[in-house]
């Protein structure tokens, strides 16, 4: 099992190791906070309205999400008390091909949502699953042969902190500087993190209109401001 934390808020940024390892993420609470934000900075009130056929980052009353409509997803949810479940699939995974097969609820806790997660293995959806409880990520045990779980490739994006800040930054969210980018996230992992702070740092470009209501949406609805 994997446990220990590797990468805070404002800490040093880590490589995810192949097939992953639980100290390679952050906590999940910052984990969250990092998603979240992109999150918020993506959302719109047509692209809530999509269900079950939305992509992109987004988060709804069932946790957060990733979706790129091609090679990768991911799910990342609260289970009360600290506990957290990460799980989804990219191409790199080898996990549903190797032979023996993986059981990747080896030492799963309870908690988890067993039979949503069973269901996507047996369509063939789930690369691998992670789970936080007590301050720590674990995973089930794989072996020596299987190359990679896809954490990698998933979730770089957000552990990253340096990817995390230029995402930020981009046109294709808050087209702002470096230095605003950091003041966000800095008070999205510190959840204190208000409406009116991201709309003032926030621009809009000539080919995208901010839907202001929409990001103030999933806002509230990701927890970001606790003040």
């Amino acid at each position: 099992m994997d446990g220990s934390i590797g990468v805070e808020a404002g800490g040093q940024d880590m490589a995810i190791n192949r097939p992953g390892l639980g100290e390679d993420l952050p906590s999940a609470e910052v984990l969250w906070a990092r998603w979240a934000l992109i999150a918020a900075l993506e959302a719109t009130t047509e692209d809530e309205g999509e269900g079950i056929h939305r992509t992109g980052t987004w988060v709804d009353d069932q946790g957060l999400h990733l979706d790129d409509s091609g090679c990768t997803w991911w799910g990342f949810a609260p289970r009360g008390e600290g506990r957290y479940v990460l799980y989804g699939e990219d191409e790199s995974s080898g996990v549903k091909w190797h032979e023996p097969p993986v059981d990747m609820f080896v030492g799963a806790p309870d908690w988890l949502p067993h039979d949503q997660l069973r269901d996507l293995l047996s369509g063939d959806q789930l690369g691998c699953v992670y789970w936080f409880e007590n301050g720590g990520w674990a995973r089930a045990p794989y072996p020596a042969s299987l190359g990679d779980d896809g954490l990698d490739c998933g979730m770089s994006r957000f552990v990253d902190r340096k990817d995390v800040l230029r995402t930020i930054a981009d046109e294709d969210h808050g087209a702002m500087s470096t230095q605003d980018a950091e003041t966000l996230l800095e008070h999205a992992e510190n959840y204190r993190l208000t409406p009116d702070l991201l709309m003032s740092l926030v621009n809009e470009t000539d080919w995208r209109e901010l839907d202001r209501p929409a990001m103030t949406r999933a806002l509230r609805l990701a927890g970001l401001d606790r003040t």
